[in-house]
């Protein structure tokens, strides 16, 4: 069963979007961006839904919508007029309604939405992990590059800005990499769940992480554990592979959080 081209194609775009969130996610939960994360994947149904509506690509849709929130949220940074938070509330359940209103207009409405809310990693074509594993490695190269500037940040914001770091550049590099993290993780587990792989391997790596490299090194080997956990538990049980991924990473965590407390006593 394991050798089905198909089965194959699971295994590997998991693999690497596993090592995408990896590195994106210890940046969003030092950052406390999780509410970012849900907002982003409601985005990604407004992606998905468009994309349906009027046959273009769905990745293309996803990312293209995605950037155009990115662009609200940073132009609501730049004024004072709402707090972020309320500000994400309202873009993201106004995009999340207008996703869900024109799916009705669109063909095979119940199939179409199901497998795009919760995912479906089975059916991922290999252009989409040709796709994947292009951005892992770009992802890659710009963390080499920009890693000491993006902890310091991240960290320190106020020093950073007065040491003269580029915070613009920084912001606008993760939030990039996180759009087209989303395009993709939409096959895997889906836009309600979608935040599930930036949020819970990472947060589960701070439980043993004893700094910043680490965290980003067991974010990774965690988050593709939990991949390879819910697919096999996918295919044996034969439940849906996203909520199965989540679900597997979320006992991962409660499991981990509990061996380091014991180990504490």
């Amino acid at each position: 069963m394991i050798s089905d081209p198909f089965i194959l194609r699971a295994i590997l775009a998991g693999l690497g979007i596993a090592a995408l969130s990896g590195i994106l996610g210890c940046f969003i939960v030092w950052r406390r961006m999780a509410y970012f994360g849900d907002s982003l994947a409601h985005s990604a149904l407004l992606g998905v839904a468009i994309s349906l509506l009027i046959g273009i690509n769905i990745n293309l849709s996803i990312f293209i919508i995605c950037c155009l929130f990115a662009i609200l949220i940073f132009s609501c940074q730049k004024s004072q007029s709402l707090s972020i938070d309320t500000f994400l509330g309202i873009i993201a359940h106004g995009m999340l309604a207008l996703g869900i209103i024109l799916f009705s207009f669109s063909p095979n409405t119940t199939l179409d939405i199901h497998s795009y809310l919760f995912g479906d990693i089975l059916t991922i074509q290999k252009k989409e992990i040709i796709g994947i594993y292009i951005t892992l490695i770009i992802s890659i190269l710009l963390m080499k590059k920009y890693w000491s500037s993006m902890l310091f940040l991240t960290l320190q914001e106020d020093i950073a800005k007065a040491e003269g770091i580029k915070t613009t550049q920084s912001y606008l590099i993760l939030i990039l990499l996180s759009t087209i993290f989303a395009a993709f993780a939409v096959h895997i587990v889906g836009t309600l769940l979608l935040t599930s792989l930036l949020i819970i391997p990472a947060a589960t790596a701070r439980k043993i992480a004893t700094s910043p490299k680490s965290m980003a090194f067991f974010a990774i080997i965690i988050g593709i554990f939990d991949v390879l956990g819910g697919i096999i538990s996918s295919l044996y049980f034969d439940i849906p592979s996203g909520p199965a991924i989540t679900f597997f990473a979320a006992f991962n965590f409660f499991l981990i959080s509990l061996f380091v407390k014991l180990k504490s006593t």
